[in-house]
């Protein structure tokens, strides 16, 4: 369980080679004693997350996950409860994709509809029914202010992450009085191997500083945040521009 410091015993990484999903575990890792679950799909990536984490101190264990297999998501939750309780479980996977392929190409749309929102859903759904039978742990969903109010220039990566957004706040509200907390973190654009090659956007944030975010507010039993806290302030004002005058905003 997580200790009165604020430190789990055990940290659950759903998309283990997320750029913020190692930062998670970095900062955990340093605090000693943690073991790590990193579910991903096998390979060189995984690997070296893996060699990284134990040279910090932590006990790892391999899951393998694949986000469009539907049917092999009761496994991967099940594998990743075998060796005990998860204190905190971290859902971090996703894909960018092409925004102008994606409103135009069927199966680019359904890739990023089965990856960014029908998978979180699904392992959601089997997350939740483990942790209400340990009664106790919290979920860290990684969501993103892309989906506080969906753009034209990359509607359908947003339109998915407004779905998973509103799931996992709904989860959090289900979740009241069974010891299980549900954590929605909404970074602006982070700095990452998934916008590698895009020209930052106004208060951009590091995977580093999204997890120091991240620990401090699981520690402060917080259920939404924003990465860094001034983006609530700008997302709050973009949400209330009428859409003529929001369709020729430069966003």
């Amino acid at each position: 369980m997580i200790n009165a410091t604020g430190n789990p015993g055990s940290l659950l990484l759903l998309g283990g080679t997320s750029d913020i999903a190692l930062a998670i575990a970095r900062r955990y890792a340093g605090r000693g004693g943690l073991r790590v679950v990193l579910a991903a799909r096998p390979g060189e990536r995984r690997t070296a997350a893996a060699a990284e984490l134990t040279g910090l101190g932590c006990r790892v264990q391999e899951v393998d996950l694949d986000a469009r297999d539907h049917a092999s998501h009761a496994a991967t939750v099940e594998a990743a409860f075998s060796e005990g309780d998860i204190d905190v479980a971290v859902v971090a996977f996703g894909l960018l994709g092409d925004a102008e392929q994606a409103w135009q190409d069927a199966e680019h749309a359904l890739e990023l509809a089965e990856v960014n929102y029908t998978a979180p859903v699904h392992l959601g759904v089997l997350l939740a029914e483990r942790l209400k039978a340990q009664a106790h742990g919290v979920i860290v969903a990684l969501s993103s202010v892309a989906g506080e109010r969906v753009r034209r220039s990359n509607f359908v990566y947003g339109s998915t992450k407004a779905g998973f957004d509103g799931f996992y706040l709904g989860l959090g509200e289900a979740l009241r009085g069974t010891g299980v907390r549900v954590l929605v973190v909404r970074p602006g654009f982070v700095k990452s191997k998934m916008t590698e090659g895009l020209d930052a956007a106004p208060l951009a944030a590091t995977p580093e500083e999204v997890a120091e975010a991240t620990v401090d507010a699981v520690a402060a039993k917080k259920e939404l945040i924003w990465v860094p806290v001034p983006m609530r302030f700008v997302m709050s004002g973009l949400r209330h521009v009428p859409r003529p005058l929001f369709r020729r905003l430069p966003v």
